[in-house]
């Protein structure tokens, strides 16, 4: 059997190649759950390189899954959104789910082709050779060396502006919580860009916008309907990592109504914002300990 502390090594790093291809947590868990029954079951010995076979395993598992989610997500009922990771603040999650894990880059690399996506995330995020790629896709490594420059330049000229200072990022959270619990909307529009977008997927199950909100005052408006939805007086409001940025989680455990809002900042203002309102993006989540 193979050596079980190896792959307990690998599994932070095969989950997060798995996440950022499917988007999905649900999904990630299921192809490291089968990667590491391939790993039981393979001699020992068999691995010259395990950080290098365990890697094609969980790709070419989670590339293989791309072809029929993308038919799911066509004719999913409004925006598709990734399953969001909630985390508690402290630096160990920060290196775990960098830049390339925000729920708006994921959004972006969902326009991608199967193979451009797992080659840019291999390669750009993992830094995995091409000849390693090739594998998992079934192209040549030129082919996919291709692949990764085609997905980068579109990745550049489409990812979302944002602020590389926290410390910005998290007070402009700070003020769309308080703007929002406090029913100020004229001090939430303060805080957003005049061009910000809104994101909301409910899937077809609660209420949402089936279609991207475009410009402050429309935001604002749909956001004072939102909250209309939770009660003030069971409600729970809290700034959490979402993605590896501060965020925000609404729980209404009376309710049974909860959301959780991924932000892109830039020079100080709102310029995305992300609400994940689905419940069943939502039950990975142990919402009521947090």
């Amino acid at each position: 059997m193979a050596d079980l502390a190896e792959f307990e090594r690998q599994r932070k790093r095969l989950w997060g190649i798995a996440y950022r291809i499917t988007g999905s947590v649900a999904d990630a868990e299921d192809a490291v759950q089968e990667a590491w029954l391939r790993w039981q079951q393979l001699p020992d010995g068999e691995a010259d390189d395990p950080k290098a076979y365990l890697t094609t395993v969980v790709s070419r598992l989670c590339y293989d899954q791309l072809g029929s989610a993308r038919a799911r997500r066509e004719s999913y009922v409004g925006p598709w959104l990734p399953e969001p990771v909630v985390t508690e603040s402290g630096p160990e999650d920060r290196v775990t789910l960098d830049e390339s894990v925000g729920l708006a880059m994921l959004t972006v690399l969902e326009r991608l082709t199967p193979a451009e996506r797992t080659a840019f995330i291999l390669h750009d995020v993992f830094s995995v050779p091409f000849k390693e790629i090739a594998e998992v896709v079934g192209r040549t490594p030129d082919s996919v060396r291709q692949l990764a420059s085609r997905a980068r330049q579109r990745v550049r000229a489409e990812a979302p502006r944002r602020s590389v200072d926290r410390g910005e990022h998290r007070r402009a959270v700070d003020a769309f919580l308080s703007a929002v619990l406090g029913g100020d909307f004229d001090g939430l529009l303060e805080i957003l860009d005049p061009e910000v977008v809104w994101r909301s997927d409910g899937g077809g199950k609660v209420m949402a916008a089936r279609l991207p909100i475009l410009g402050d005052e429309k935001v604002v408006r749909f956001a004072r309907r939102l909250m209309r939805d939770f009660d003030p007086e069971t409600m729970h409001a809290l700034v959490r990592e979402v993605n590896g940025s501060p965020g925000v989680v609404l729980v209404d455990p009376v309710g049974g109504q909860s959301a959780v809002f991924g932000f892109n900042v830039h020079r100080g203002l709102i310029t995305e914002v992300d609400a994940v309102i689905n419940p069943e993006k939502l039950r990975h989540l142990d919402l009521g300990s947090l």
